[in-house]
């Protein structure tokens, strides 16, 4: 698919996109783990977590709860899932500790020196339903170079709302056509597309495991395909 129109920004998806989430969590539970002496299943765990990221979204999006950010969210459903094994959840500290783990992730090898090249020519910035705090906390860690944090919390409205992807345009003063979406997600590349975003499909198929997910690309329902940033750099002469 090609389209004419003048793309100034470049809005992401970061979890699974921009950051191997489940390595990084499983990491964090572990070593939480050993600390505290607490044996349990923690790559179940952190899958299991994982799963009540959306529904516990939808509740926001279906207008059953107001707007409240993500790493409240992150506690609540960490609680649910520690409850599921059998586990108490921590209090204090050592909660805190874990819900900001998602605050500690590693970026995927490619996107560092991608996302500088995509940079020299265009606005780069997060569109997830991360916070302000945590995406803000992962970038100085792992020296992501946004030019600003979109998403969420700056929207108030969680993807994929349209508001979420409308708001992150409107923040930079742009139409949806002068942004394009990066994600390694179909829906959300599909609901930025419906109101006019471009598309850039990257696939990640280590973000549930080694070899778990898409490995293949759509046929023509993106305007770029790409094996990484780099790559998508390249597509975009950069």
């Amino acid at each position: 698919m090609t389209r004419d129109y003048e793309i100034k920004a470049l809005l992401f998806d970061v979890f699974g996109t921009v950051v191997d989430w489940r390595s990084g969590i499983i990491r964090e539970l572990s070593a939480w783990g050993t600390d505290t002496h607490v044996v349990a299943d923690w790559p179940a765990i952190a899958d299991g977590w994982r799963g009540l990221y959306q529904p516990a979204m939808e509740r926001i999006r279906a207008g059953n709860r107001g707007f409240v950010r993500l790493d409240i969210l992150h506690e609540e459903n960490l609680r649910d899932i520690f409850a599921e094994h059998g586990l108490d959840a921590p209090i204090g500290e050592e909660m805190h500790r874990l819900v900001t783990a998602w605050h500690r992730l590693d970026p995927w090898p490619d996107c560092v020196s991608g996302l500088t090249r995509l940079k020299a020519s265009y606005v780069i910035a997060p569109c997830s339903n991360g916070n302000i705090a945590l995406i803000t906390n992962m970038a100085k860690r792992a020296g992501l170079p946004w030019d600003v944090v979109l998403g969420a919390e700056v929207a108030q409205a969680y993807k994929p709302h349209a508001q979420a992807y409308l708001g992150s345009a409107d923040a930079l003063s742009l139409k949806p056509e002068q942004c394009m979406m990066v994600a390694a997600h179909l829906d959300d590349l599909e609901a930025a597309a419906e109101l006019g975003f471009a598309t850039a499909y990257v696939p990640r198929p280590d973000e549930h495991g080694k070899g778990t997910g898409a490995k293949t690309a759509p046929d023509g329902s993106v305007d770029h395909v790409a094996i990484d940033f780099n790559a998508l750099a390249e597509n975009l002469d950069c």
